[in-house]
């Protein structure tokens, strides 16, 4: 129930801390794969890692007037996938919260919430002809709760409320669109992660690594490959009877 194999699966935002190691479990497991990233990402991954069923294609997913288009263009081409892992994501501020203008926090939710909908919703049209198909989303643990201002001292900036606001709002669009495409057999679910820090760009804040781990239940950060299981969970037949789920994959830190 959970074999991949014969099976296309894309994969947004491909070549990222998270995307890429769930792009490269797929292709071990024998899904057709179509990684996406900007800049020529995706094309050197997969020469680079020696994928052997994964294309590397570059799209900017943020692209809301070119989306339609280009993902019928990827199914004449490749066919109608059986699921979507959709990790794209951009962030325009960044900053506390008293810097951020209304216009980059206005830009964070047009990069996202747009795209999003507008690519789920082309998408499950042209999967409800079939009665089936998987769609991943992810949101985040601030999409749940607010970050914890203690352990983000200056210079850091607590993560940003335009990044939470969208990842919540990520949530309650799986959770729409579970409810919307049920009856044609699309299932739709959220994988929800904790604190997945890519350890290379925080070598020198050793003490806000030390607050991360402490603030969960199993006292470690996540590790990039602990977020693969969860995810083909969710693609695979073994979660037929699974839509409209929030997989937290947190270490605990929201249980408390």
């Amino acid at each position: 129930m959970n074999s991949f194999k014969d099976k296309t699966i894309w994969v947004t935002g491909g070549v990222g801390y998270l995307g890429s190691v769930i792009t490269e479990a797929l292709d071990a497991a024998g899904a057709n794969v179509l990684c996406f990233d900007i800049g020529g990402r995706a094309e050197t991954f997969v020469k680079e890692k020696n994928l052997r069923s994964t294309r590397g294609i570059d799209f900017d997913f943020s692209n809301t007037d070119a989306l339609p288009a280009f993902v019928d263009s990827m199914i004449a081409a490749h066919g109608l996938p059986d699921g979507l892992a959709h990790l794209a994501f951009a962030s325009s501020a960044g900053k506390r919260l008293e810097q951020i203008e209304a216009g980059e926090f206005q830009k964070t939710l047009d990069l996202n919430l747009t795209p999003t909908f507008v690519l789920c919703r082309h998408l499950a049209g042209k999967m409800k002809a079939r009665g089936s198909g998987s769609v991943v989303l992810f949101s985040s643990m601030y999409g749940i709760v607010a970050p914890d201002p203690r352990i983000y001292p200056e210079p850091l900036a607590p993560n940003p409320i335009d990044y939470g606001a969208a990842k919540a709002a990520i949530l309650q669009m799986s959770r729409y669109l579970a409810v919307h495409y049920g009856p044609d057999g699309i299932r739709f679910n959220c994988v929800t992660p904790g604190p997945f820090p890519n350890l290379e760009k925080y070598t020198g804040s050793s003490q806000f690594l030390t607050d991360l781990c402490n603030k969960t239940a199993l006292r470690r950060v996540g590790i990039n490959t602990e977020i693969i299981g969860p995810t083909l969970f969710l693609l695979s037949e073994g979660a037929s009877f699974v839509t409209g789920h929030s997989l937290v994959v947190d270490g605990g830190w929201t249980a408390w």
